[in-house]
């Protein structure tokens, strides 16, 4: 297994918890929920019993269903049946692929409060309301979201551990790498961007070297997920299909903010609302919303009618732009890798570095404001909130600028600096150039971005 960060958020659930509460893994279907769920459970218990809720026998069912109330028969059912010795408190139940079964995820509460084992969940579409009706989501589950790999869990998985570590100190330091490591750091970065973050994916990558047999695999993966929008899309499948088509087609616009008009002529926003929340819920996008006024708590001023619509996975977004064909091979992806082939490369830079601020935890917020006074129009790619060491330690409004070439204005971020002053931290701007300070305002090279 990969090591992934996720596998930290639940060594600081089991010592946290202790037993108080069941956790849930939340993402998207071949992020490696089950695969990590699986290696937490052999690495730090003394035994563990996996449930899958796609191939477990109906017998299985029945037995949580009938057995809530008497629980030692029920672990007798499952510790027979799987063959699983039990021991008190040193002992992983997973329940893998839960919305499957929704039952079981009641009944979470009910097996907490009991105490002898711990409990962990994965699910894929969790959020939908078809697969939660009618069940009462236990107060004793907490929840982490889990999502492609980001850079520097790729440059792990490559063993570039130590050019990782070496990225992470330079970025603390505020200081460049050195013109060798910065090559090479860059070279990496732009493989990340068409592979993208997938598990299967790299490892496909890692094992033949082959860009033709990736775009295999993530072509796998985006036929699985249209199934999941017809199968689980219910009444809004229509119009989920047609935003996710949709999405190459808007972020290759110069303002990548998402038209209806493009997906239907005669579309309203409240129409589309359910749609845009499933393709979030389920993971497949990375929504990012017009913040109207940028102050400390952003959601308080998003206005959701306005927003950007990123792929989850950058890898992914390449195999669409290339999806007018049968197979992409691996001399076309290598043209692209080395600028032999023009691209629209500013939306797959934008949308890796929202791939990297999802990873980290942020939500995605940007700022956009029309004005028919040229010095009022702008629009700032990004806006994250953080600590501000000018401002003793508090949070101020921090905005980013992404630029996917060498040569670039700065117009639009110096016009927000001169407006929203006093709410402004740190400034950043993400370009394919080595680490520069300037007082507040930081020039990061891209492949820092996971950093921030």
């Amino acid at each position: 297994m990969y090591r992934r960060k996720t596998y930290d958020a639940l060594l600081r659930w089991r010592k946290e918890s202790n037993g108080r509460t069941a956790l849930m893994i939340e993402g998207a279907r071949r992020v490696g929920k089950s695969t990590i769920a699986e290696e937490f459970a052999k690495r730090e218990y003394r035994s563990y019993v996996l449930i899958d809720w796609q191939k477990a026998p109906t017998a299985v069912r029945d037995s949580l269903l009938n057995n809530l109330d008497d629980l030692d028969s029920l672990f007798m059912d499952l510790s027979v049946y799987y063959g699983v010795r039990l021991y008190e408190r040193e002992t992983l139940f997973i329940f893998d692929e839960v919305q499957l079964f929704p039952f079981a995820r009641s009944a979470v509460k009910h097996l907490v409060a009991d105490g002898r084992y711990d409990y962990l969940e994965t699910g894929s579409l969790i959020s939908m309301r078809k697969n939660v009706e009618g069940i009462l989501i236990p107060s004793e589950e907490e929840s982490i979201s889990m999502f492609p790999m980001d850079f520097e869990e790729f440059l792990w998985a490559c063993g570039e551990d130590l050019l990782a570590e070496a990225i992470r100190e330079a970025f603390a330091a505020k200081k460049a790498l050195s013109p060798l490591l910065d090559r090479k750091a860059e070279r990496l970065w732009r493989e990340y961007m068409l592979i993208g973050g997938m598990p299967q994916a790299v490892e496909r990558y890692l094992e033949t070297s082959d860009m033709g047999m990736v775009d295999r695999v993530k072509r796998q993966i985006l036929r699985l997920y249209m199934q999941d929008i017809e199968k689980y899309g219910g009444g809004d499948a229509d119009r989920v299909r047609r935003i996710f088509g949709e999405i190459p087609g808007q972020l290759s616009k110069h303002e990548k903010k998402f038209t209806l008009a493009a997906v239907d002529s005669d579309a309203r926003s409240r129409d589309y609302r359910d749609a845009f929340f499933w393709l979030d819920d389920s993971y497949l996008v990375n929504r990012c919303v017009n913040a109207t006024d940028p102050r400390v708590g952003l959601s308080l001023y998003q206005e959701d009618s306005s927003m950007k619509c990123y792929m989850g996975d950058t890898g992914l977004l390449v195999t669409m732009v290339f999806g007018d064909r049968d197979y992409t091979s691996n001399e076309l992806y290598r043209d692209v890798l080395f600028g032999k082939l023009e691209t629209n490369e500013g939306m797959l830079v934008e949308n890796v570095v929202a791939q990297q601020f999802r990873a980290a935890g942020h939500r995605l917020f940007f700022y956009s404001r029309y004005s028919r006074q040229a010095s009022e129009r702008m629009e700032v790619d990004f806006l994250l909130v953080k600590q501000y060491g000018n401002a003793a330690g508090r949070m101020r409004v921090c905005p980013v600028e992404v630029k996917s070439t060498k040569r670039y204005s700065t117009v639009s971020l110096d016009k927000f600096k001169a407006k929203f002053d006093s709410r402004i931290g740190m400034q950043y701007v993400l370009h394919p150039k080595p680490l520069k300070a300037d007082g507040d305002r930081l020039y990061l090279p891209l492949y820092m971005a996971h950093c921030l």
